[in-house]
């Protein structure tokens, strides 16, 4: 059997409040740099798609992102473009299954059977200055479905300071349960999918908790509940914001298992369908 990957404290620390941040829990040459040299090297191919020169050199894995900007600034499309192509490298898929990830499911929740949710795995990045696609108070469940009972794997590939709008977390949140979400924003009418849900009563329901926002490191990894409020924060950096996220679900939960654990936007799956009760509209 393998080490506990976490002591009796961690573990009753996130019982409590729905999240964990473990420190150099990746190991930066093995898991980190490769997923950043590959995410170099997709920049490089977009550049080329496109007849511009790539003139950056050999990958610095602390400057993987180099001329990502400027390829953003001559075209914000091409951006888009690399946001679905790093996704795809090896490096990043094979981490998304990594042991550990199953093992922390199973010491966080005794019992559970982890699945992987499929198109619940990603790398965001969060711009300076744009936030059109910032992901806004919310919890995972309605965005992910699966089961009620998830965990998201959060970490950055860039060291995080106050001015990049690390993520925000409401600690204890999650014992609100699904909390109902309005579908559209009226104010926001580009907003689709996952980015158009909006809590109820979310003023009421915000300042009920305190509000922390972890600065966290390449290699530091933040262990999410699928009910915890979170929200991005406004990135008025130079550097854009990137981070790994992994969702993992339980299969032995009863609401996940009673829906065959269904997805949501990403599987194509409109969740009023699945939980109109959550649904405020």
């Amino acid at each position: 059997m393998n080490q506990p990957l976490l002591t009796d404290a961690q573990r009753r620390a996130f019982a409590e409040t729905g999240l964990l941040v473990v420190p150099g829990f990746y190991d930066l040459g093995a898991d980190i740099e490769p997923v950043q040299r590959g995410i170099h090297a997709v920049i490089g191919q977009v550049m080329a798609r496109h007849g511009l020169p790539d003139q950056r050199g050999p990958c610095v894995p602390a400057e993987f992102d180099g001329g990502y900007l400027d390829l953003i600034r001559t075209d914000r499309a091409w951006g888009g473009e690399v946001y679905d192509a790093v996704k795809q490298v090896p490096a990043f898929v094979r981490l998304v299954a990594h042991p550990a990830h199953e093992q922390l499911m199973r010491e966080l929740r005794p019992g559970s059977q982890p699945g992987i949710a499929g198109g619940g795995y990603g790398i965001r990045i969060d711009n300076p200055d744009e936030d059109r696609f910032r992901a806004q108070w919310h919890q995972e469940y309605p965005a992910q479905l699966r089961s009620l009972d998830g965990l998201v794997f959060w970490s950055p590939l860039v060291p995080l300071t106050p001015e990049m709008g690390p993520v925000q977390f409401c600690p204890g949140s999650h014992r609100e349960g699904p909390v109902p979400v309005y579908t559209a924003d009226p104010g926001r009418p580009e907003r689709s999918g996952a980015y158009s849900l909006m809590l109820k009563d979310e003023e009421a329901l915000l300042a009920r908790y305190e509000r922390v926002a972890p600065l966290l490191q390449p290699g530091d990894l933040a262990v999410i509940d699928f009910l915890l409020l979170h929200a991005s924060g406004h990135n008025r950096g130079r550097r854009s914001r990137w981070s790994m996220q992994f969702r993992y679900f339980n299969f032995a939960e009863p609401v996940g298992r009673s829906h065959g654990w269904k997805g949501s936007f990403a599987a194509g799956v409109d969740f009023r369908t699945v939980h109109p009760e959550l649904c405020a509209n």
